[in-house]
């Protein structure tokens, strides 16, 4: 049996009845002990505490342990005050002091098997534990995980992108595995700056584990702390501090996804390691502006949307072949037509097109390019190469809520509603705080496959989530006209024009990119029989 301990003073390995510690205090921890016979310690520790205290030691040669890579070199601790030198083989020790030191050194192993019993299974929980039957979606059958936002611990309130950005970075890492269900960030930002309970997030997302942390960021060095918590048991079942150089960001990030999909005991093949741990690019500036333009992309405003841009442009300037930041830039195009900032859109839905088609050519595992274009094609008319696009988004990330959107609209559009169903509910549960879009169009999509009154309480659940979006409200007309609710569709109908004074059914039925005419005169129909013009 093989343990990994830690006893405050430096890490120790235990293998059969020896243990190997490494440690700039590990001499403290051996002369406390009243008999350390039988111990054994590694050459770094050796070298520390070879002149500090007056004991014998017996070099015991290359050893092989678990978890290390490479043998490492090993010396018993021995009573007598003498130090035998690296490769130098001392006398043994009389019999009875052998058998005096193998009796401390057993007493010693019982000693720590006993406190790793209680710390894992007798001692109470530090975190109250999550409860199943609270759930608010029952647990699948794999690992499930949110990552909560990371905490600005910088003394700049501006550094909040990099937070943000290395919590999101650890979110797309973890969730291109099938293995595991990995909660969107938007559920989970939604915690954000909010003193939340881990039992109560794991109840309110339906998950076993969460992951939370904090990092400082201070000139040329980065400090980040996380810990993994098993909800349903109270216990840590892992945590770390780094303390590192700025320019090792990207080592660390790998390091804490791996540590998390261990601790998780999830084991990947070759062929997902390489997916997971796929880099984007080594330019460290290219990769902080990247960071901040998918910060201000998302705050959906014109501003925003024209600094992320510059953004973009000045990272593919550091590193033309970052494939992120060209499908950032790309996204920043679809936006202008979204925030109807473009005099062309079907010039701007080109643009991206041909930037997302750029991104995947210079990195064909870039989950998210995959997924715009499926949305772009989907808006260009060009459905089957939509769904196709959007299909392989999911295969690349399967934990992507957003992926599973583009594919539910690309079937949606199509004319596929009732495949599209099961997908924009995936979404939803990948994404339970999901925006009221994900909510409405799978009310839509449940209404053209004739489910009306499931579409109409999901178009109200869209409504009553975010009270001004002009989407949920079309939708939820359209629901109520088709099911027959007249007085509620003209009631409907007028918040429409409060939100958007000057709006026009005829302009709007340009922007509709279903496949199928029937199924876009349904649509328009319903918004006249509402009252609309």
């Amino acid at each position: 049996m093989v343990f990994r301990i830690g006893i405050n003073l430096g890490d120790v390995i235990q293998e059969g009845d020896r243990i190997y510690g490494d440690g700039v205090n590990i001499a403290a921890r051996l002369e406390s002990l009243a008999d350390p016979g039988g111990i054994c310690v590694s050459k770094t520790a050796f070298d520390h505490i070879e002149t500090k205290l007056p004991l014998g030691y017996e070099y015991l040669g290359e050893q092989t342990v678990k978890n290390i890579a490479k043998p490492v070199g090993a010396y018993k601790v021995l009573m007598e005050p003498r130090v035998t030198v690296a490769g130098e083989k001392a006398k043994a020790p009389p019999v009875w002091r052998r058998k005096a030191i193998l009796a401390g050194g057993v007493a010693f192993v019982v000693v720590v098997i006993a406190a790793l019993i209680w710390n894992f299974y007798f001692r109470p929980p530090p975190i109250e534990p999550a409860s199943p039957e609270k759930m608010a979606y029952p647990l699948p059958d794999k690992p499930s995980i949110a990552v909560l936002p990371f905490v600005n611990m910088s003394e700049d309130p501006k550094q909040e992108y990099f937070s943000d950005g290395l919590t999101e970075e650890i979110i797309t890492a973890v969730s291109k595995t099938p293995k595991m269900l990995v909660i969107a960030r938007n559920s989970t930002f939604s915690y954000k700056g909010k003193a939340v309970k881990v039992n109560q997030v794991a109840e309110e997302l339906g998950v076993r584990y969460v992951l939370e942390g904090s990092v400082r960021k201070a000139g040329d060095r980065v400090r980040i702390t996380a810990q993994l918590i098993d909800a349903l048991t109270g216990h840590h079942l892992w945590g770390e501090r780094y303390d590192k150089d700025l320019k090792d960001i990207f080592a660390l990030q790998d390091e804490i996804t791996k540590k998390i999909i261990t601790a998780m005991q999830v084991e990947l093949t070759e062929g997902e390691q390489a997916n997971v741990y796929a880099k984007g690019t080594d330019n460290l500036e290219a990769y902080l502006k990247c960071l901040q333009a998918r910060e201000l992309a998302i705050h959906f405003n014109k501003e925003d949307n024209v600094v992320a841009r510059r953004l973009a442009e000045e990272a593919i300037a550091l590193d033309p072949q970052y494939s992120h930041a060209v499908y950032l830039l790309g996204l920043t195009h679809m936006m202008d037509v979204w925030l109807k900032t473009t005099k062309s859109p079907k010039q701007s839905i080109g643009r991206a097109i041909e930037l997302a088609q750029k991104a995947i050519a210079l990195d064909y595992s870039d989950a998210g390019a995959h997924g715009l274009l499926g949305f772009l094609f989907t808006m260009a008319r060009q459905h089957d190469k939509g769904i196709a696009e959007a299909e392989k988004a999911i295969s690349l990330d399967p934990n992507s809520g957003k992926a599973h959107q583009f594919l539910g609209l690309a079937l949606r559009f199509g004319g596929r509603p009732n495949d599209a169903i099961p997908v924009m509910e995936k979404a939803i549960r990948l994404d339970p705080f999901a925006p009221s879009n994900y909510i409405f169009n799978l009310g839509l999509a449940y209404l053209f496959a004739g489910q009306h009154e499931k579409a109409v309480q999901h178009c109200k659940k869209a409504t009553n989530r975010e009270p001004n979006n002009l989407g949920a409200h079309l939708a939820l007309a359209v629901a109520c006209s088709v099911s027959g609710r007249d007085d509620e569709a003209r009631a409907v109908a007028a918040e429409i024009l409060r939100i958007e004074p000057k709006f026009s059914v005829e302009y709007f039925s340009r922007t509709l990119a279903y496949k199928n005419q029937a199924d876009k005169e349904i649509f328009i129909t319903a918004l006249r029989k509402a009252g609309l013009k």
